[in-house]
């Protein structure tokens, strides 16, 4: 393996870096006391990646099995306790342990415990998933009631393939 061809060709660097500081509100309220932080989207990384916070309140569920046919996924547990399914089954993960999903792996997290759980969550490459959270949030509110046919356009729409 080597390193990508340059993306950069200029003889100077550039003061491009941004700074996304601990205390910017999260943009999205989970239902059980969590929230979405979209710390790096596919638009601000120009599409190499995506990077999310999220932070779950107890017992606050998650999404059952599921794969993506565009990008993978990786998870870093912060805190907390949180179940990962790897493929073949649920596995319970805490603070420090990470897993990294390719393209067509079976997946799925939640949080079971009584007890907040929180992790971050990495995409690549970086797919535009703050409209899928967002469509979580506002089916789980009742904000958003659509019909069988128009919630599995959602999935496939957002590269969610559930099992």
């Amino acid at each position: 393996m080597s390193y990508p061809p340059p993306t950069y060709h200029a003889d100077g660097g550039e003061p491009t870096a941004w700074l996304r500081r601990s205390d910017h509100p999260a943009e999205l309220d989970l239902r059980h006391g969590g929230a979405a932080h979209f710390l790096a989207t596919g638009a601000s990384t120009s599409g190499r990646f995506g990077l999310y916070r999220w932070d779950m309140g107890p017992r606050a569920g998650g999404p059952d099995p599921h794969f993506h046919r565009t990008m993978s996924e990786s998870f870093f547990i912060l805190s907390g306790t949180v179940m990962l399914h790897d493929g073949t089954d649920w596995r319970a993960t805490g603070a420090g342990d990470f897993a990294h999903v390719p393209e067509g792996g079976i997946h799925g997290f939640r949080n079971e415990s009584d007890e907040p759980a929180s992790m971050l969550i990495l995409f690549a490459p970086g797919a535009p998933r703050e409209a899928y959270f967002t469509g979580l949030v506002e089916l789980g509110e009742g904000r958003w009631k659509p019909t069988e046919q128009e919630l599995a356009d959602f999935f496939v729409e957002h590269d969610n393939h559930f099992i």
